[in-house]
Formats: C-alpha cells, sequence, structure tokens
C-alpha cells in the first residue's frame, strides 16, 4: 500500500466538499459526537464495522481465530444503531461488517470502493508511535497516516482533532 504525501491533519470540516461519507469502526462502539460529526454534512453516509479476526495458523484462518457469533452480532448492532441515529438526523445511511486482520487496509479499500470524500472515525487519545503500532485501538491513527482522503478522528466528548 503506498504512503499518501499529504499531510496527516485534514482540513477545515467546513471546507471540504463532501459528497459521501464512511463513518467507521475496527470494532469500538460509535459515540454520538462521532455521528454528529458524519452527518454535518447532509450527505449519504456508508457505516462500516470490522470484526476483528485474530489471526491465522500455518497460513490458513482457523475457525477458533475468526469471530465468534456474538462478536459478529456485535458489530452488526453497532452499525444498526449508527444507521438509526443517522436517519433520525435525516441523513441516508447504508453499513456492512467484515472480518479482517488488517482493519485499516479494510477501511481505506471501502472508502475507495464506496467513493468516500471524507472517513470519519472514533479514537482513544494518540499514544507514543511506537507503542501504538501495536495496539488495535490505535487503528484510527494509521488510517489517518494511510488515507488519501481527510480522516477526522472524534475522540468522544470532545471536538474532533483538525477542527
Amino acid at each position: 500500500m503506498k504512503l499518501s504525501q499529504r499531510p496527516t491533519e485534514p482540513p477545515d470540516p467546513s471546507t471540504v466538499p463532501v459528497d459521501r461519507v464512511l463513518l467507521a469502526t475496527e470494532g469500538r462502539p460509535i459515540p454520538p459526537s462521532a455521528i454528529r460529526f458524519a452527518a454535518r454534512w447532509h450527505a449519504p453516509v456508508r457505516v462500516f464495522s470490522v470484526a476483528r479476526v485474530h489471526g491465522i495458523s500455518f497460513a490458513f484462518p482457523n475457525p477458533w481465530l475468526m469471530p465468534s457469533r456474538k462478536e459478529w452480532q456485535e458489530q452488526r448492532d453497532i452499525v444498526e444503531e449508527a444507521i438509526k441515529a443517522l436517519e433520525k438526523r435525516g441523513v441516508e445511511a447504508t453499513g456492512h461488517v467484515v472480518g479482517t486482520r488488517k482493519a485499516t487496509r479494510a477501511i481505506l479499500r471501502e472508502a475507495e470502493r464506496d467513493g468516500s470524500n471524507v472517513i470519519v472515525m472514533a479514537a482513544d487519545p494518540p499514544q507514543n508511535r511506537f507503542a501504538a503500532d501495536l495496539m488495535w485501538s490505535q487503528e484510527p491513527y494509521r488510517v489517518r497516516r494511510r488515507a488519501g482522503v481527510p480522516v477526522y478522528l472524534v475522540i468522544p466528548d470532545q471536538r474532533p482533532e483538525g477542527t
């Protein structure tokens, strides 16, 4: 995957023309603040969630490493709740869940496939970059570094980074 040459800080959201929004999560619940932020453009929103595949064995996926039925249902519920909240705000929304070990790659592919102009994600506060590369919870920052479109990270109960 080619790294983007653009700065990691996204532009002011009021200056970005948006036709489609990708509201993505690497598995965490989507907070209301991220839903409000995604709805600000009144553009169609694609809600996308990743059910984490925990690994492979001998280069083949194994059933015990795949998401359980409960994990799949949790992700479906997250997507469904976000869609309902967006529709209450008068925003057209669709969504789905995929299982993968590489959440960043899946999110970026979905943004490209869907033609999204921006990506909105909930994020924990940033950590030390070395330690963050080992943490699943820092996935939004990896998405931001590799994305070719603006990525707005919403830290729950705070304003999104870059605004």
